[in-house]
């Protein structure tokens, strides 16, 4: 009862004195409405204010900023993208960027000073050698238990434990990744890759409970100690996702510098339905900025996300139907 107490108060005392940002959302091309529904979803720490197309007269727009508490920058090209950071920077105006592959990769750069101009050193090399040593001891030492869910799939129909499917891993290489059989046997077997859907038929009484608790990973463990996965790291996929991800955004490529992994950043901030383009800019956030305590925070909250449904939301007719249409 104490705790119970303790915690209102202190809820209530947070909201006001953190009250939720009140934000201008600045766009251009792109439209913003996948950001703007994010963003509502968090209403305790952002309310939008104002959604604004940047293609006005420079003096309009600093305008619009002046009279903004925050601004947050959703896809405007670079060359007036950097105008209104520095601009924000002038006017003391708290800034939110969505940020860009580069700058991604940029953040994690070391800084040299070895004359009057400064230098951004940034390796580009995957993981070295002691951290390849640490997440290796990592990923033997985490050993699941799972025979109860094997036991549970061979006595609903009688079907194969495992699932396996070819995936791509560091530099390219394929192996066969293993998981529980959370759907019907057989449940593509035209060839053609139909993902999950919201109440998916295809998904047994069994698959529904694993797939919500994420347990249908677990056979992975072997990938694991086999040394083919890691514990942590971009997640594997299907060859041919790869092959058309990488023809629609290059830099997609960039997630085989180090090995796949069960658990991410993706996995843990995205969604089972996450685009490719927010997948990558995850991923790479994980890479560059990888060390053995990121690794363990990011164990220890997956844990936490096992028990959120929107982390297994799964994708509308729409999305299924463009996947499908760039695989024929």
């Amino acid at each position: 009862v104490f705790l119970a107490i303790y915690s209102m108060c202190f809820c209530k005392l947070f909201k006001v004195l953190f009250p939720p940002h009140k934000i201008t959302v600045l766009y251009q091309e792109h439209d913003p409405s996948g950001m703007l529904n994010k963003v509502r979803t968090r209403q305790d720490r952002y309310r939008i204010k104002d959604v604004i197309c940047v293609d006005k007269k420079w003096e309009e727009l600093t305008g619009i900023i002046d009279q903004s508490e925050a601004i947050l920058i959703y896809d405007i090209h670079s060359e007036l993208r950097n105008k209104i950071v520095k601009y924000c920077y002038e006017k003391d105006i708290r800034l939110y960027i969505t940020p860009k592959i580069s700058d991604i990769i940029l953040r994690s750069s070391e800084n040299i000073h070895l004359f009057d101009t400064p230098l951004l050193l940034s390796r580009n090399n995957g993981f070295s050698f002691e951290q390849r040593f640490f997440k290796r001891l990592l990923d033997v030492v985490v050993s699941p238990i799972m025979l109860l869910i094997a036991i549970a799939i061979k006595l609903y129909d009688g079907g194969p434990v495992f699932f396996k499917q070819k995936r791509c891993t560091l530099n390219g290489q394929v192996f066969e990744i293993h998981k529980f059989r959370s759907m019907i046997v057989d449940a593509e077997k035209e060839g053609l890759s139909i993902p999950a859907s919201e109440k998916d038929p295809r998904i047994t009484p069994v698959g529904n409970i694993i797939r919500a608790t994420r347990l249908d990973e677990l056979p992975q463990i072997f990938d694991i100690l086999s040394g083919k996965m890691s514990l942590v790291g971009p997640r594997p996929e299907r060859i041919e996702h790869v092959e058309k991800y990488t023809a629609d955004i290059p830099e997609f490529a960039y997630r085989l510098k180090v090995k796949g992994g069960l658990t991410g950043y993706a996995q843990i901030y995205g969604k089972y339905n996450t685009t490719a383009y927010d997948k990558i800019k995850l991923d790479l956030m994980y890479i560059q900025n990888y060390s053995i305590l990121l690794d363990l925070k990011l164990i220890l909250m997956t844990v936490k996300i096992i028990f959120m449904k929107e982390s297994t939301e799964g994708f509308d007719e729409k999305q299924i139907t463009e996947i499908q249409s760039r695989e024929k």
